[in-house]
């Protein structure tokens, strides 16, 4: 595991953005290799996005060999919906670049049969060799995706009952209503994310600290699901300099200097705007 200490917020968004070019750039993507990227709807990523919106537009890239599966969904929201994962998804990112329309996929919340939605999801994420990269946030209480505390770490893409906490958090964006908020959501499982070749998962704020001190410090615990990257051969955690409240500073200080190197020269390829 590889643990990242910036800074900001806007440092993890950019940095995350720069990772996710280089990725597709050494992959040297085609018709018939196409870059498998996994992406979540998760507010964390907003500054993620806006930085490769701005690397396509620089023209430092492109997105025409990229296919892209969606992390989650709720159950029971229009793709319309202003909170709906499509429409996130979409407003933020999608109608920025020149991604292809027959090469995004997103869970379907609205779906009739939710288990066999979730099914043809592992299927056509399968056909297309699973994800070359998993980029995802975490919520408090560890959970990637929608992947709440309990989750097998086994699980695959299924509708999840959403927690009473999580429900809670979200009420500011349903118009301060507990009522509007959906029950439950599809989201892809723990050991479906751990299949992925390599796995990024951003953290900021003081609010996300504890989940960070159990990725990093804790043990292997389906309580927080983010510990389930220790399991992983190629993950990697990018934190702001808040998140890392609860880790020890001896912790800190051994990531930090293990990629003194390494962010020297991001700073240098990369340099933030």
């Amino acid at each position: 595991m590889r643990l990242i200490l910036l800074d900001s917020a806007q440092a993890v968004g950019w940095w995350s953005a720069c990772h996710i070019i280089e990725c597709i750039q050494a992959f040297k993507p085609c018709v018939e290799r196409p870059f498998v990227l996994g992406l979540s709807a998760s507010k964390t990523l907003l500054a993620t996005y806006r930085g490769l919106i701005e690397h396509y537009q620089a023209g430092n890239l492109s997105f025409q060999h990229v296919v892209v599966f969606t992390l989650e969904e709720y159950v029971g929201l229009e793709p319309s919906h202003s909170q709906s994962h499509h429409y996130f998804m979409y407003y933020h990112f999608f109608n920025h670049v020149d991604l292809r329309p027959e090469n995004i996929h997103l869970l379907n919340g609205m779906a009739v049969k939710p288990e066999e939605t979730c099914q043809q999801y592992e299927e056509q994420l399968q056909k297309y060799g699973g994800l070359q990269l998993l980029v995802g946030g975490v919520s408090g209480n560890g959970s990637i995706a929608f992947n709440e505390p309990g989750s097998s770490l086994t699980s695959r893409t299924r509708a999840k009952t959403l927690a009473e906490k999580t429900r809670q958090d979200k009420v500011p964006f349903f118009s301060n209503r507990l009522s509007e908020v959906p029950t439950s959501a599809l989201t892809i499982g723990t050991g479906t994310l751990l299949e992925a070749k390599e796995i990024m998962v951003l953290v900021s704020g003081y609010h996300k600290a504890l989940a960070l001190q159990a990725a990093v410090e804790g043990s292997i615990n389906y309580l927080w699901g983010i510990s389930s990257l220790q399991l992983h051969p190629k993950s990697v955690l990018i934190c702001d300099e808040p998140a890392t409240q609860e880790l020890k500073i001896k912790t800190v200080n051994y990531f930090r200097a293990l990629e003194t190197d390494n962010l020297a020269r991001w700073l240098k390829l990369y340099p933030m705007p």
